[in-house]
């Protein structure tokens, strides 16, 4: 149904498109041919045709952002200027902006600032929300590359680009204040930016100095709400001999000797499936564990600011200096609201009503419940996070045909957090639960329901506090040059060399107490925490709940009071961080390619082929958090030749076509060949824990690619594409489980507390295909009647296939066979369409994105639903208008997420799973509005 409102309005503005083509092409065609290959328009559509020259003069498939696209689009970082690009697909809406990007559905793209690679922290990749959309001149994604490029990333490469004083001609002041309304907190959030730059005719050359500042600040409210894991129960009935009682729950046991939890389908759903209980074998239902709310309470800050000086001594050469710092400040307080739902004692009278089964299945829909446990806790996380990149770049003009640019930068980026939480306990109450109530959320209440907001009803519990701080820096030094011909089949010569020496080190803490036997009422440190209006009204569910709030703690001194059942419980100058990991990395590269041209049919046909070599040597400290930080060292290296060709024909100057083949690699993120485990308790009360731990014999995933694509520029402002492309992806990795008995482990001694654990190890165990086609379009008709005239339509859309091999593992975490299954975070098909109008003072824009549902993760293999997490189908529309006082000056007024789309998942893997029987959580996303002015002077 998403999808048939789009594609008529698309199908109406494609038999518009046509009606005027040939008069388009006439005059096109009519036009000297440099007048024809120049477009030159202002205002909204400039943004938009700009992305477009991009596309049409680059050897690469590449789609772009340009200055005016970012800076007038309801966006606030990059991440969200980019979803209305062609085979963008962006999830993960929570806080009110959106966090995650894929390119064609693959979930690693390469980050690179101005041409350079940039990370977090000691991670392998940017936050790429981070980057403030008011610091950028220019965003290109390259689906695909050349030689020249980078490797990492099959995804593809998101090169931003910065502003530099040489871009003006003078003196420049330009800025923006915003103020954003986020609907769910209610609050009023600041956006400013102010760019500031200048350039001087000296006796020595032209030097400019520019420097641009952003700060942005956001307070928002997440409202989730799930039901939860579906795990076994015997049926009202109980078989003799099973030693089971009516409804009582089926626990796996610590070596799974009753059922097997984590199976890719989950338990079988039919009617009167059984499992072996004691020799017996016996039906049984499938239920949920427990229903969770959670309301959290967050605010960011994002401080940012890029500054360069340039100097041009003469013509023939360019040196700049820069420094870009982004900064994060995040706070969150996690009001989260737990109740059991798997007692089997205290059952209603008339047992065999107490319940509701899904038609034709053994799956319980509704039921009621006696005495049943309950706990809140009260989280509070805090992250910083500082980052530096300081550059020299030097380009020079060797005569009239050569260049050469060296580059060297160096980063530095540092991230802490720390986690502080308190749960409080309740006694038992009566429940009664429909695990879907409607529109795939649960809808429950209590028999006394006043207990949730009674703080003499709570008892204090477990203490969680523990923190983590990651380091990175690297030096990374960079040389090309080239040499063109103007005539010949031999055009471009270009080679170079880039070396990078990185460091990456990793830090954690962590202890924990058990309960102290005091009510919440009781407790001396802070003030309790009533929430409300939890949900906004879409569910029938309790609204408010109290809990503790470390917020308002001095946290050393709850840290005492826990110490009466926790002695050896630190202080927080006694603290100290244990390291994880340590690595250095130094990665080698160098590259050749040359550019050709020669005729077909009269016609040019520009070819472009080259090789990078990449050598990688690596040396990995891993240090045992089980074994009292005990250190292990391992040291290996690799060396990779990938080739990459390109070809580009011009069929008509207006009409071409290109083919691309490269190959790209994925190296493995650094926390992921840790061997050592990281371990969590029995947090659920399950029986047993989850855990984790790297692979240090993981190797670089590698991806052969293929592009093909037509391109026709019908008219000046104007063009239809389409791109079809293949990714052949070997040793893609992929998450094992085995349980393990670890005796005597690190976790703090409380309820928790367990040796038995499901540990997941990464693998190369798993090889996949992804192929898919790109449709696109803008058009700007230039007949239209004059109240129509500065309308426009720009939007595309991506279809997407992919299967990759699944490892199918027994209870060793032997691989015994293999499935099949999607890719992770791949649509079969996604959307987005954006109408423009640009016409005197006034610029509007109403953009609708969509995509189909997609597998988003794999959960933990504790339970006994189908192993995959699918996302519902998402959307977004939002609306922009400005209104232009003068030509210095403008109004703008933003709506985003205007509809109040939700975030749902559900449960399914192959042809098990649905999102009314299997629902699992349900998001709400903010719907923000923005009133701001900007401004620029020159």
């Amino acid at each position: 149904m998403a999808f048939k409102p789009v594609a008529l309005a698309s199908a109406s503005i494609f038999a518009l498109m046509l009606s005027g083509a040939a008069h388009a092409q006439d005059a096109v065609d009519a036009a000297p041919q440099d007048e024809a290959a120049d477009i030159v328009v202002t205002g909204v559509r400039a943004s938009i045709v700009g992305a477009l020259n991009v596309r049409k003069e680059s050897t690469q498939i590449v789609d772009s952002i340009v200055s005016e696209d970012v800076g007038k689009l309801p966006d606030n970082n990059v991440v969200e200027a980019l979803q209305r690009v062609t085979g963008i697909q962006v999830t993960d809406r929570a806080g009110g902006e959106t966090a995650a990007i894929t390119i064609r559905g693959l979930t690693d793209p390469l980050t690179t600032l101005n041409g350079r690679n940039i990370f977090t922290a000691a991670g392998t990749s940017f936050a790429l929300q981070d980057i403030s959309a008011n610091l950028v001149k220019q965003i290109d994604v390259y689906k695909t590359r050349s030689s020249d490029q980078l490797e990492t990333g099959l995804a593809g490469q998101i090169d931003v680009q910065t502003r530099r004083p040489l871009d003006f001609d003078g003196f420049t002041i330009s800025g923006l204040a915003r103020g954003v309304y986020s609907e769910l907190a209610n609050k009023y959030n600041p956006n400013v930016a102010l760019l500031v730059s200048n350039r001087w005719e000296t006796g020595i050359g032209d030097i400019g100095f520019l420097v641009n500042a952003s700060y942005t600040k956001a307070q928002y409210r997440n409202q989730n709400l799930q039901a939860g894991a579906m795990v076994p129960f015997a049926t009202e009935n109980p078989t003799a001999g099973s030693g089971l009682t009516p409804l009582q729950r089926i626990f796996p046991g610590a070596t799974n000797e009753n059922w097997t939890p984590g199976l890719d389908a989950g338990l079988p759903t039919a009617p009167g499936s059984t499992l072996n209980i004691n020799g017996v074998e016996t039906p049984y239902y499938l239920s949920r564990d427990a229903v969770i709310a959670s309301d959290l309470y967050g605010k960011r800050e994002r401080p940012s600011i890029n500054a360069a000086l340039q100097w041009a001594p003469n013509d023939s050469s360019v040196y700049t200096a820069e420094v870009f710092y982004t900064g994060f400040r995040g706070e969150t307080f996690n009001s989260l609201h737990f109740s059991f739902a798997d007692w089997w004692g205290d059952l209603p009278a008339d047992v065999g009503n107490s319940f509701e089964l899904y038609e034709g299945t053994n799956i319980i829909k509704s039921r009621q419940l006696g005495s049943v446990a309950g706990f809140n806790s009260g989280d509070m996380a805090t992250s910083k996070t500082d980052s530096y990149v300081y550059a020299l770049n030097a380009k020079w003009d060797v005569g009239a045909n050569g260049k050469i640019v060296a580059d060297i930068a160096y980063q530095d980026s540092k991230n802490e957090t720390s986690f502080f939480a308190i749960r409080t306990d309740r006694g038992p109450l009566d429940l009664n639960i429909d695990y879907n109530g409607g529109g795939g959320m649960p809808s429950y209440s209590f028999a006394n329901q006043e207990v949730l907001t009674d703080a003499s009803k709570w008892t204090v519990g477990n203490l969680f506090d523990n923190g983590a701080k990651n380091t990175g820096n690297a030096l990374t030094m960079m040389l090309d040059g080239e040499y063109k011909w103007d005539e010949g089949f031999l055009r471009r010569i270009k080679a170079g060399f880039r070396y990078d020496n990185r460091n990456a080190d990793s830090y954690v803490r962590d202890q924990g107490a058990g309960g102290l036997p005091l009510t919440l009422a009781q407790f001396s440190q802070g003030s309790p925490f009533t929430n409300s209006g939890f949900f906004d009204g879409r569910a029938d569910i309790p609204t408010s709940w109290v809990l503790a709030d470390p917020r308002s703690m001095d946290k050393d001194a709850v840290r005492r009071l826990y110490q009466s059942v926790a002695p050896g419980l630190l202080l927080s100058d006694q603290m100290t961080f244990g390291r994880v990991f340590g690595i250095n990395e130094s990665n080698l590269a160098a590259y050749i390619m040359a550019d050709g041209e020669l005729e077909i049919f009269g016609r040019p046909l520009q070819l472009q082929g080259g090789v990078r070599f990449v050598a990688i040597d690596t040396l990995y400290d891993y240090f045992d958090r089980g074994n009292n930080f005990a250190r292990t060292t391992v040291s290996t290296g690799s060396e990779k030749f990938l080739p990459s060709f390109t070809a580009r024909y011009n069929i008509t100057d207006n009409l071409r076509i290109r083919f691309n083949y490269g190959e790209t690699l994925r190296r493995p993120a650094f926390g992921d060949l840790n061997p050592n485990l990281s371990l969590t308790g029995d947090l659920s009360r399950i029986g047993f824990g989850s855990g984790s731990a790297g692979n240090a014999n993981l190797r670089a995933t590698q991806s052969k690619n293929m592009d093909l694509a037509i391109e026709w520029y019908f008219e000046r402002n104007s063009a239809i594409y389409a791109t079809a492309f293949q990714r052949k992806i070997n040793g893609l990795v992929v998450p094992l489980s085995v349980r393990e008995f670890i005796p005597n482990n690190y976790l703090p001694r409380n309820e928790t507390y367990t040796e038995y654990f499901n540990i997941t190890r990464p693998a190369n165990a798993s090889n996949g295909t992804l192929k898919g086609l790109e449709l696109g379009l803008t058009y700007f008709p230039s007949y239209l009647p004059t109240f129509l005239d500065g309308l426009g339509f720009t939007g595309s859309a991506t279809i997407l296939d992919s299967e990759q091999t699944i490892p199918v593992v027994n209870n060793e975490g032997e691989i015994t066979g293999t499935a099949k299954s999607a890719f992770f975070g791949v649509s079969k098909l996604s959307y987005n369409a954006t109408l423009a109008y640009d016409k005197g003072p006034v610029g509007a824009r109403l953009s609708y994105i969509w995509r189909k549902g997609f597998l988003n993760n794999n959960e933990g293999r504790l339970f006994a639903n189908p192993i995959g997490m699918w996302r519902a189908p998402e959307k977004s529309l939002d609306f922009q208008l400005t209104l232009n006082v003068n030509e210095d000056i403008g109004i703008t007024f933003d709506a985003v997420n205007i509809t109040k789309a939700k975030q749902q998942n559900y449960y399914k893997f192959g042809d098990v799973g649905n999102p009314t029987q299997f629902n699992s959580s349900t998001l709400l996303i903010d719907r923000t509005f923005a009133l701001g002015v900007r401004f620029k002077f020159d």
